[in-house]
């Protein structure tokens, strides 16, 4: 009897403590591209549904090192089976010259054409986001055309951060850290770069701001993304070394911002991704989330998370983990919604192999996330 009572209880008390449905379960991993001794690092990718149902993976593939400035060239894979088995790689951007190029974002524009961003590092001092459209769903690129011709400098815009607002304009959230014979500045600049005519033309952003905490000491801010609110706004954010992800808003569609605000996704100094759900049109958050709900090493992009704000980002429901392995490294993230799923790009290394070295994608089903919606 008293075996029975014991189980009985024990069972009331993992009731009690479930976190939820499991993203663990429902993942399916479709494809896990290893470094190796020519390509010690694969990293900051996106993807894309082709018209003919076909994934478009674009990532940065590197052969001359595993730092950020060391040689690679953006390749190319595709798949026309859901993501089950993937084609070889192809070189869609090769680097000609200076460092590498990297960081790469897809984006549908509304004419229908498919745009590639990525950075073109020619030195440490020049570092700017280039485009190029593809009008055939990614069998040719156009010749690649610079985005930031006004001032030159290290300007950082990460991977899947290109977006097209509701009205056409094209927003590039961007942070600078150096200008030619100027030191580098690791906590960055923030501002965006505006087209409103398809990328034909852009224009830097009426502001430009650095990160202060509440009590007025600086901090750093770095690798901006936007999201459009449903009034309209932009929502910024930013990972900052000051616990959390920071936000800000634009009322202008990207010319102006307010005051950068602690969040309450706390966070390390690791980038996060922000999108729009379109089954239910809530917000989609992906990010290391250091808040306390789950066990975390300090410092480390350890657990890789996601949470869902029905509320414009005001706050966030309970975050359930993706990726937990205490001696995992996840950043860099991608997300991309297809058909019933979501489709997540990111680093997912580990200190034997190197944190960015290795790139993962993963699918997750819309089922799962209804779910998750659902939990409190």
């Amino acid at each position: 009897m008293r075996t029975g009572i014991k189980w009985l209880i024990t069972i009331v008390i993992i009731l009690a403590i479930w976190p939820g449905p499991s993203a663990n379960a429902a993942m399916e991993s479709l494809l896990v591209i290893e470094p190796g001794k020519d390509n010690p690092r694969n990293s900051e990718g996106d993807i894309i549904e082709l018209k003919d149902g076909r994934l478009c993976l674009i990532y940065t593939r590197f052969t001359g090192g595993s730092g950020d400035h060391a040689a690679a060239n953006l390749v190319m894979r595709t798949s026309k089976d859901n993501g089950l088995s993937w084609s070889g790689d192809k070189v869609v951007v090769r680097r000609t010259g200076g460092l590498n190029v990297m960081s790469v974002s897809l984006l549908r524009l509304k004419s229908g054409e498919i745009a590639l961003f990525f950075l073109r590092k020619t030195s440490k001092e020049d570092c700017r986001p280039l485009m190029c459209i593809s009008r055939d769903e990614a069998k040719t690129w156009s010749r690649p055309t610079v985005c930031i011709t006004d001032k030159v400098g290290y300007y950082v815009l990460n991977n899947d951060r290109a977006v097209q607002l509701r009205s056409g304009r094209l927003v590039l959230p961007v942070a600078w850290h150096q200008g030619p014979g100027q030191a580098r500045d690791t906590a960055g600049v923030i501002m965006c770069y505006l087209s409103d005519d398809n990328g034909k033309t852009w224009r830097r952003s009426k502001d430009s701001f650095k990160g202060y905490a509440p009590g007025g000491q600086r901090i750093t801010v770095q690798e901006p993304g936007v999201v459009e609110l449903k009034d309209g706004r932009l929502m910024m954010y930013m990972r900052t070394n000051a616990g959390s992800q920071y936000i800000c808003y634009s009322q202008d569609g990207g010319e102006t911002w307010s005051k950068a605000r602690p969040s309450n996704l706390a966070s390390p100094l690791s980038p996060a991704s922000i999108k729009r759900i379109p089954w239910t049109g809530h917000l989609l958050c992906l990010w290391n989330d250091h808040s306390g709900v789950h066990s975390y090493p300090a410092g480390r992009r350890t657990p890789l998370c996601l949470a869902t704000s029905k509320d414009e980002g005001k706050t966030w429901d309970r975050s359930r983990i993706i990726e937990g392995n205490p001696d995992g490294w996840y950043c860099y993230t991608a997300m991309t919604f297809v058909k019933d799923r979501v489709l997540l790009a990111y680093c997912a290394g580990d200190r034997k192999i190197g944190g960015l070295n290795r790139l993962k994608i993963l699918a997750i089903p819309k089922d799962w996330l209804t779910s998750l919606e659902s939990q409190k």
